[in-house]
């Protein structure tokens, strides 16, 4: 498996590297680290990553799909922020939607770290969908899925896929501290 880990680790820094200098063409990478740890999570029974995943191949092709929209109609997408409200409700969803999902891991499959996982799988699912939305906010919950993943992935022994989380991690700062840096003074590269 760790050839398989290995392509997958260096095709998703290059996915989130590019993400973080909002380049379009980071989602192909994307596609290509998911859909190769969709087979990776699911022989390491972590089942919410593997579903995670699958979700992911989809929600890359979105992003592809939206990031290419002629240059005039991506200016008008600019990075905003939420409001208090709309984090307020992110937030509450999450742990809501972690609860559910790691009972039903828990109690119906045969899931390691059922509602760490769990935490990881739906607070992904909503980063990623704000991140094809180009809300700034979407790099926080990925420095908290970062954190919680890491240890997850080091128990699991994938030591590869620990690491490229520690460098998700370094890559997620680096381009909310870019994104901020935008939103200060209003300007918005053009992908």
């Amino acid at each position: 498996m760790q050839p398989l880990e290995l392509i997958a680790t260096l095709t998703g820094l290059i996915h989130v590297w590019l993400l973080t200098r909002e380049k379009v063409i980071a989602w192909p990478f994307g596609i290509v680290s998911v859909a190769i740890y969709v087979y990776i999570f699911f022989v390491s029974r972590l089942y919410s990553d593997a579903i995670l995943h699958v979700v992911y191949i989809g929600l890359n092709t979105y992003g592809w799909y939206h990031w290419l929209q002629p240059t005039q109609i991506r200016q008008n997408i600019p990075v905003t922020r939420l409001t208090g409200k709309q984090l307020s409700t992110i937030i509450g969803a999450i742990v809501l939607l972690t609860l559910l999902w790691g009972y039903v891991m828990d109690t119906r499959t045969d899931a390691d770290f059922a509602y760490f996982d769990a935490f990881t799988t739906v607070a992904s699912l909503i980063a990623q969908f704000l991140l094809t939305r180009k809300k700034i906010d979407n790099w926080l919950i990925w420095i908290a899925v970062d954190l919680v993943a890491i240890p997850i992935y080091l128990l699991k022994g994938l030591y590869i896929t620990s690491g490229l989380y520690t460098v998700y991690l370094i890559l997620c700062v680096s381009g909310w501290l870019a994104w901020r840096r935008g939103l200060k003074t209003g300007l918005t590269p053009v992908h």
